[in-house]
């Protein structure tokens, strides 16, 4: 435990005196820790922070936070350093590595169902501008309207458009980088609305806005679903709860008629 502390305080001096810098390590091999990024790690802190998000930093952080813990762990482990405290100290180290990505992934999951709602909302408004304009421009004029979440990528698949790209990659790449339900499928159907003729862009028009309207039921239906297990469980905890104090009550009353 002596050695722990003398480490941390140790470590602590050294990083204050920047006699060691971690932010500068990690910045030198930032090629290599970026092998260890998962692939869908920068959707899911979209998905909580929104678009202002400095997403290099986060993950600098959370590389930092193994590092330092790693090198606590070996001097804890100093006095009886073999093989199997090395291991340890790695199992731990990448535990808290991973600590940050399963918060994040824990909290898409918690708000799942309102994450996947928020594309048929904003398709929707892309379906009225399309009326009026081309689906690149269409695009571009709801940007301000778009959740957060999908701001970054909108831009990207704007200026991919705007640079001549006519392919449907753009929109693939698009529904790649947001993996939200139906996002495929509607980034295809988007892409087919923009290679219309004129004189078909009507009937493209109403299959598209039957698409967005059906994928809208569906987030509807999903929050009505919701919210009844929410009031249920709340229901059974009361029940429970109610239960509960109930017996203790009647217990209670019993060991006092039984005292006297």
């Amino acid at each position: 435990m002596e050695a722990l502390l003398v480490g941390i305080i140790l470590l602590f001096i050294l990083e204050y005196d920047q006699k060691i810098n971690t932010n500068k390590f990690i910045k030198d091999n930032e090629f290599y820790f970026k092998s260890l990024k998962e692939k869908d790690y920068e959707f899911y802190v979209r998905a909580k922070y929104g678009e202002s998000v400095d997403i290099d930093k986060l993950f600098s952080t959370r590389i930092r936070n193994g590092i330092i813990t790693f090198i606590i762990f070996m001097f804890f482990f100093l006095s009886r350093l073999n093989f199997l405290n090395v291991m340890a100290a790695l199992l731990i180290s990448y535990l808290v590595y991973k600590s940050q990505y399963t918060s994040l992934r824990g909290y898409y999951r918690k708000h799942l169902h309102q994450i996947d709602s928020m594309l048929p909302y904003y398709l929707k408004n892309i379906e009225i501008l399309i009326q009026h304009y081309t689906v690149p421009m269409a695009i571009m004029k709801s940007l301000e309207e778009a959740p957060d979440i999908f701001k970054l990528g909108l831009r990207k698949m704007i200026n991919r458009i705007g640079s001549g790209d006519s392919s449907i990659e753009p929109y693939m790449e698009f529904a790649r980088e947001y993996p939200v339900r139906d996002s495929m499928r509607m980034m295809r159907l988007l892409y087919r609305l923009g290679l219309g003729a004129q004189e078909n862009k009507q009937e493209q028009l109403l299959m598209f806005a039957r698409t967005v309207s059906t994928l809208q039921g569906k987030a509807r239906e999903q929050k009505y679903r919701d919210r009844l297990a929410n009031m249920e469980k709340r229901t059974l905890v009361m029940l429970v709860v109610t239960g509960a104090g109930t017996m203790a009550i009647l217990l209670l009353s019993m060991l006092m008629v039984f005292q006297f």
